[in-house]
């Protein structure tokens, strides 16, 4: 999955003959999963049309502060294009463009929408050969990139004019990957490794039934694609279960038995720099297991069970550098025995759930939680999708890194 699935990205046209390479570039942004919204200056409809660029973003395209066409004369609201952005493109950024980007001189609509952006600007410049090496060129190279802004190079070779060199924009899949290698570097979790585990294990009593219960594993791979998306490299151990990932930073080990789970997390874990167990591992397995399928010949059965091993304690008994979040499921005395838990498994932070609570618990969409910390700072929390909530979880682990 790419970085850039579900970005809202504002790219604006300027007018040169580098605007018809947008087209591509719209439609690359949008096979990435983004969602696109296109300002075009008056000069760059000479080389592409809005109807090309608005048939491919999905979207009207953007010209001017009002629609000429409209009789009701609905205001264009550069204001809340901007703030709609979660970062901007100028490709191709013309040099009258990059003027009066970088003296504010703002004649039309995308010049008003650069000026009132929050959000991260890119840039890519498009131009001839010596019109790129002008000084004055130059210096709005440099305006703009003390104002925060991030210019994407030009490329060399065969220019509009015949000449050869500096000057081209880059290609739409080059401007691609500039901006997915640009985006993941300032992911606030590039370069830690998280541990997750999610689903249910199976404890078989012969090779046709099994012990297990009903997670689907949905809040693990939650806080998986969340984890990945904030730019960790996710190790997801993961129980029988029909949920798929989708990102190429979570690496996927499946497993069916409590026992098989332990050995993984115990591989892993060293070099974790956070472990999160939302898994929902069974507490006991058949102590011996049949051969075969184990016939129906009385009126009552009984299997002997033992433990299995506590994968959460013998991770909290090793624990040297890693933050460790478990989970809890309870159906009384929560709090009290959340507590517990934390001490026993010597755990930074625990994820409480309550079976009483309406929406949370297995096979649902939603979850309703409380962080209790190792301090047993207790925070409630509100009903929520799963989704949010695995945000929520992955907020505490960006607090406990900014502590450090």
């Amino acid at each position: 999955m790419s970085v850039l699935n579900g970005k809202k990205i504002l790219l604006g046209v300027s007018g040169g003959i580098a605007a018809y390479k947008t087209a591509s570039l719209v439609r690359l942004f949008i096979k990435a999963g983004a969602h696109v919204q296109v300002i075009m200056t008056p000069a760059s409809k000479d080389f592409v049309t809005p109807l090309t660029l608005s048939t491919l973003s999905k979207n009207p395209v953007h010209s001017s502060f009002f629609n000429e066409d409209d009789q009701d004369a609905v205001w264009n609201n550069h204001v809340d294009l901007a703030l709609w952005a979660d970062f901007m493109l100028i490709a191709p950024a013309t040099a009258n463009t990059l003027s009066k980007m970088a003296t504010g001189n703002c004649d039309n609509l995308l010049i008003a929408t650069y000026l009132s952006a929050k959000c991260p600007v890119y840039f890519a410049p498009a131009m001839d050969l010596d019109m790129y090496k002008h000084p004055s060129t130059l210096a709005s190279f440099s305006s703009l990139k003390q104002f925060g802004n991030v210019m994407i190079p030009a490329e060399s070779g065969e220019l509009a004019s015949g000449l050869s060199g500096e000057g081209r924009m880059a290609e739409p899949e080059n401007i691609i990957a500039f901006l997915e290698a640009d985006l993941e570097s300032k992911l606030p979790l590039k370069g830690k490794k998280i541990l997750v585990t999610a689903g249910p294990t199976y404890e078989a009593i012969d090779p046709v039934r099994f012990i297990g219960n009903h997670s689907s594993g949905k809040m693990g791979f939650d806080i998986a694609n969340e984890a990945a998306k904030l730019g960790a490299k996710v190790i997801l151990v993961a129980g029988p279960t029909h949920l798929k990932v989708k990102n190429n930073l979570i690496e996927v080990v499946n497993i069916i038995s409590a026992q098989e789970m332990y050995d993984a997390c115990h591989l892993y874990y060293d070099e974790a720099d956070v472990m999160i167990a939302a898994a929902a591992v069974a507490d006991y397995r058949p102590k011996v297991v049949a051969l075969q399928k184990i016939k129906k010949t009385t009126d009552e059965f009984s299997i002997e069970l033992e433990k299995t091993k506590d994968i959460l304690a013998s991770l909290g008994a090793i624990k040297k550098n890693q933050f460790l979040i478990g989970f809890a499921l309870e159906t009384q005395n929560e709090i009290e025995n959340a507590k517990l838990k934390i001490q026993k498994k010597n755990l930074d932070l625990i994820v409480l759930n309550s079976l009483q609570d309406e929406g949370a618990g297995f096979k649902k969409e939603t979850n309703k939680i409380t962080f209790i910390d190792k301090n047993f700072k207790i925070e409630p929390m509100e009903l929520k999708s799963k989704e949010s909530v695995a945000v929520d979880i992955l907020n505490k682990v960006l607090s406990h890194f900014k502590k450090l």
